[in-house]
């Protein structure tokens, strides 16, 4: 597992960012770059768990492991969900499990800075080096909106 960073500057304070990112609405907007009707089922909080999940009903379980609000979350993934049933044992998830994406907000000369540090396996890097770039593009749209 290698450690990727992503970042983009956002014209607009870290309270909006930080709304883009998280509320239900414009999350399923920003996410649905990685897949279509992506949503989150969690209420983002320090401790709970979250199903990061597609129109299918698949996804990933993972769990807020520190969320300092307009500042910094991260999220721990733990295993899969496919058609909704949790898997946090078989071969494949042991190879991620534990696996951290960061988010951190830093006011940089009147803009917002997001940076996305994310743990990812070999086989999912070409992915998420090319999709988390047209997702970031998408929060900057959306923070940006008014």
């Amino acid at each position: 597992m290698e450690k990727h960073e992503f970042k983009i500057t956002i014209n607009g304070p870290r309270e909006k960012v930080w709304n883009v990112l998280w509320d239900d609405a414009s999350y399923r907007a920003w996410t649905s770059v990685f897949a279509p009707g992506s949503y989150a089922k969690t209420d983002w909080k320090k401790g709970s768990q979250i199903q990061f999940l597609d129109e299918k009903n698949d996804g990933m379980i993972s769990r807020v492991e520190e969320n300092i609000p307009n500042e910094y979350m991260s999220i721990e993934h733990l295993g899969y969900v496919k058609n909704g049933v949790e898997d946090r044992h078989s071969e494949e998830v042991k190879k991620w499990a534990g696996a951290h994406e960061n988010y951190t907000l830093k006011n940089v000369d009147g803009q917002t800075e997001l940076v996305v540090d994310m743990d990812i396996v070999d086989e999912y890097k070409d992915y998420f080096v090319k999709t988390w770039p047209k997702a970031l593009e998408k929060v900057k749209e959306l923070a940006e909106l008014q």
